[in-house]
């Protein structure tokens, strides 16, 4: 298996802290800027031109000869859904919602009074039908809310991290599938951390994830292979956020 985690376009919070490097008046579950359109249209269109891989080809770390996707999953934040249902529209494959691809936290606001992160319902069926009729959303899922429950702490998010990924494997680790998620930097570094056995503790680690950006990890039976990590090439300079 190859599985190609990206993360979602540039949302109004991104922009709001890389403006303030604060969170007041961020948004429980963010849109996408301007920018951020931009980069999805460039992502989408790279995938696309090389998405049929090359038959003959038998080196392609850098999928100079495709990349082949054959599925796609997604956060159900709506700054990842939107960009992910742009590329799978672009790609004409279906598009599959994951619960476990949050971001760390969970939808959350602050109460104005204490501070505390307090968790939010998330969108709703509706919401995702009317917007988003392609997502093909888990079974069982809530009806007024995804998320619906308290703000995640980083124990829990660990230990979502290890569901993700023995439910990856379980899906696709012994095939020659090609797996696109669409999720967040925070997961990504969490999962990263995960799979490098890099402790949870080491918050002075951070492993940079650009809007946009793709990393590549290959699973062959027993071994994990990074292939490469937070490509934007496919980005302008002025594109890169």
């Amino acid at each position: 298996m190859q599985l190609y985690f990206i993360r979602h376009a540039q949302s109004t919070n991104n922009l709001l802290w890389e403006q303030t490097k604060a969170s007041d008046g961020r948004s429980m579950d963010p849109e996408l800027t301007e920018k951020g359109w931009q980069q999805v249209q460039r992502l989408a269109m790279f995938l696309l031109e090389n998405q049929a891989p090359t038959p003959t080809a038998t080196h392609n770390s850098q999928n100079g000869y495709g990349f082949g996707l054959t599925h796609i999953y997604t956060s159900l934040m709506v700054r990842a859904v939107a960009t992910s249902s742009f590329v799978a529209r672009a790609l004409d494959m279906p598009l599959y919602g994951w619960v476990d691809l949050h971001e760390e936290g969970g939808i959350y606001l602050h109460d104005p009074e204490s501070g505390e992160r307090v968790g939010q319902p998330g969108k709703d069926q509706a919401y995702f039908s009317t917007h988003y009729p392609e997502l093909i959303l888990p079974e069982g899922l809530a009806q007024d809310g995804w998320y619906n429950r308290p703000f995640e702490t980083p124990e829990q998010c660990q230990e979502r991290v290890i569901r993700f990924h023995n439910q990856l494997l379980l899906r696709h680790g012994d095939t020659a599938d090609h797996v696109a998620v669409f999720s967040h930097g925070g997961f990504y570094n969490s999962y990263l951390r995960y799979l490098l056995g890099i402790q949870r503790e080491s918050d002075q680690l951070w492993l940079v994830l650009n809007n946009t950006a793709i990393t590549r990890i290959d699973f062959r039976g027993d071994e994990t292979i990074v292939v490469y990590l937070n490509r934007a090439d496919f980005l302008p300079a002025d594109l890169i956020s």
